[in-house]
């Protein structure tokens, strides 16, 4: 039985039961790549359910404001693909009368759409004949044929792509691609796969060579960079609050947050000195003493809240009930929820 043979029939058995995976509209499929683009299913999910409810077509998607989506998405991370999901459908509504691009090469045309969002919705949309290749990809063929190629080079990414077209059963895409990501999501999974009940035990290398925690190789690592955000939560003698919007390019775009001041490192008695020559008032208190971490993907953030308690009116302060309306970095929406108010 070959690898693709084996590998469908395992996803036949197997999959599980998810709403994108039930229709084959552009639209839907579209908006789960997007989704699930360095996000887990169980993570992803909620969110799924919650645009398609609120944006059922891609038209109603278009007609929202920025900031409606933005609020929508909050907590899912990586905004820039919200962003680049809105601007797209107002692309597709506006320019392309409603209708998704049919093919690979003028999906590849989308903003925020790349080689493997565009095979993906080619072939699970159209059946188009292309294979996906992704992270999950990336491993399983790495691991059945032992191929020990760096895949941060992109010349390895054009072997993988080659090799995964081979294996596509022509008129099969759509399950094919389904079967291998979904392999690679459930199965063959980075840490501890497993091995023991699996279709492909006799036949894999890796497992067959000791080299399951060798392969994929990656030789390029990820900088993490520290910085330190200190926000001032401002507030009236209304008990109206200060908020400003993040429009330089950078993390949290367009998303919203209180009056942040950035140092080079963990400074909270200078902060506190630097905000009551600001704000003129000595009503300033550190409320987490010890720093909140946030961990992006390049970026890890440290991160203090300074209570600045002021006594007159400040001119475009917002009420709590605006203010929990806004879309904010996820951090600062726990804080509002849970630590503060």
């Amino acid at each position: 039985m070959t690898f693709s043979t084996t590998l469908i029939n395992w996803y036949k058995q197997n999959k599980r039961d998810l709403p994108w995976r039930k229709t084959k509209n552009p639209y839907n499929i579209w908006l789960s790549e997007i989704m699930l683009q360095q996000t887990r299913v169980a993570q992803g999910l909620p969110y799924y359910l919650a645009f398609t409810e609120t944006f059922p077509t891609v038209a109603n998607l278009a007609n929202a404001s920025e900031e409606q989506v933005l609020k929508l998405w909050q907590g899912l991370g990586y905004y820039s693909r919200a962003r680049n999901l809105h601007a797209t459908a107002k692309y597709i509504t506006n320019e392309l009368n409603g209708i998704f691009p049919k093919n690979y090469n003028e999906l590849l045309k989308l903003k925020g759409v790349g080689e493997y969002t565009a095979a993906a919705i080619a072939s699970i949309s159209y059946n188009e004949d292309i294979a996906v290749v992704d992270g999950n990809v990336f491993r399983v063929l790495a691991r059945y044929f032992g191929i020990a190629l760096d895949i941060s080079e992109n010349k390895t990414k054009k072997e993988f792509q080659d090799l995964a077209n081979s294996l596509l059963p022509k008129g099969k895409a759509a399950l094919f691609n389904q079967a291998l990501m979904e392999f690679g999501a459930i199965q063959c999974t980075p840490k501890n796969p497993n091995c023991n009940n699996c279709v492909f035990n006799t036949s894999c290398f890796a497992l067959q060579k000791n080299k399951i925690n060798e392969l994929p190789v990656k030789l390029k690592r990820t900088k993490i960079t520290n910085r330190y955000f200190n926000y001032a939560v401002v507030c009236d003698n209304r008990g109206y609050f200060v908020i400003e919007k993040r429009t330089a390019n950078g993390i949290w775009k367009n998303l919203f947050q209180f009056p942040l001041l950035e140092t080079s490192k963990s400074e909270t008695n200078l902060v506190r000195l630097q905000l009551i020559e600001k704000y003129r008032t000595k009503k300033i208190s550190v409320i987490n003493k010890k720093a909140i971490i946030h961990k992006l993907s390049h970026q890890h953030l440290h991160i203090h809240f300074f209570e600045v308690k002021l006594t007159n009116t400040i001119p475009n302060a917002i009420s709590l009930e605006e203010l929990k309306t806004k879309p904010f970095p996820i951090v600062i929406f726990n804080f509002i929820n849970a630590n503060y108010f």
